[in-house]
């Protein structure tokens, strides 16, 4: 400040020396400076702090370890690019934050968002190529919830061996409905979460009726297996099976095997330190589902978490009747 004031007592323009010492590294508006000499500071300024407050409390939290000691560890809501930060910081601390308040205050710090990264196919054809067709075609919406599930499963490096991690999602609300974790590629890596997501749905009061879901996978042999295709025809759930090595055919869960590694495999945030054992990741990944459902929020469910979006939707089929 005294320095643009010496050279404008030398004849120079603010915009003309503020201009030069962006150049050099320091930036400064010229409507800070000029209310900084009325002796105000510039709302901009203010607002500007109150959002990097905001975004710093969502971002992080105070951690005291088994020796008392505390230290700073960054929560789930961290993970979050622009969009959903500017989102998260209307729903919770401040309804008028602009995108770009949120965009200056993840800069300044440090945040961008996490990012997904390609990982292999792990997809293997059943010998005898005999599947169940398509039956959504890449059509991934539904009207209503447990109309189509899709399931798929990915694989976690640890210290022991690989763990392999199955999931199942509703395509109407993108809930985790159930997964389930274990060391080798067994069809039971596939059944049990299937019979956790059908008790699941009965425990909240939505059992899933006869020939009311669509179970869709990918063509790997687990589920192409008779014991698994046997057990959908039980609970009369018609099966559907993309083609082989074609991830669009599967493209939503591919989406969620990806944000799972890259929210809570590749961070420390539900875990601390590497996976040891399949203990670890089942206590990681039991952290991000619990996150995932309940207060995660999805850009193409209108900024909302899945748990309420599907309350919403059962809201409306729940009103109160209105006097004649």
């Amino acid at each position: 400040m005294g320095f643009i004031d010496q050279m404008r007592a030398e004849g120079h323009a603010v915009e003309s020396i503020i201009r030069v010492l962006r150049e050099q590294g320091v930036k400064i508006a010229a409507r800070t400076y000029r209310a900084r000499r009325q002796g105000r500071v510039s709302v901009r300024t203010v607002t500007d702090a109150m959002v990097v407050d905001a975004v710093r409390e969502a971002a992080w939290t105070t951690v005291v370890d088994a020796a008392g000691a505390a230290r700073r560890k960054m929560t789930p809501e961290g993970l979050y690019g622009r969009k959903k930060m500017t989102a998260f910081i209307r729903r919770t601390a401040i309804a008028d934050a602009s995108r770009g308040a949120v965009d200056r205050a993840m800069r300044a710090l440090g945040l961008s968002g996490v990012t997904r990264a390609k990982a292999p196919r792990t997809t293997i054809q059943a010998k005898d190529g005999v599947r169940a067709g398509d039956l959504l075609n890449r059509n991934f919406t539904a009207p209503r919830p447990d109309h189509t599930w899709v399931t798929d499963f990915t694989y976690v490096r640890t210290w022991a061996g690989w763990v392999y991690v199955a999931f199942i999602l509703d395509v109407f609300s993108q809930r985790v409905v159930a997964w389930h974790a274990q060391t080798s590629k067994h069809v039971d890596l596939v059944m049990i979460p299937l019979r956790m997501a059908l008790w699941e749905r009965d425990r909240q009061g939505h059992t899933v009726g006869p020939h009311q879901l669509i179970h869709h996978s990918d063509a790997g042999s687990q589920y192409t297996s008779i014991v698994l295709t046997d057990h959908l025809a039980l609970e009369q759930i018609a099966p559907s099976i993309g083609t082989v090595g074609d991830a669009y055919d599967n493209a939503l869960m591919e989406t969620i095997n990806g944000l799972y590694k890259a929210e809570c495999i590749r961070t420390t945030i539900f875990h601390d330190g590497p996976y040891k054992t399949i203990a670890d990741v089942e206590f990681a990944t039991a952290g991000w589902v619990d996150w995932y459902n309940h207060r995660r929020l999805h850009g193409s469910l209108g900024m909302v978490s899945p748990n309420e979006y599907e309350a919403a939707h059962y809201a409306t089929l729940t009103r109160e009747p209105q006097p004649a």
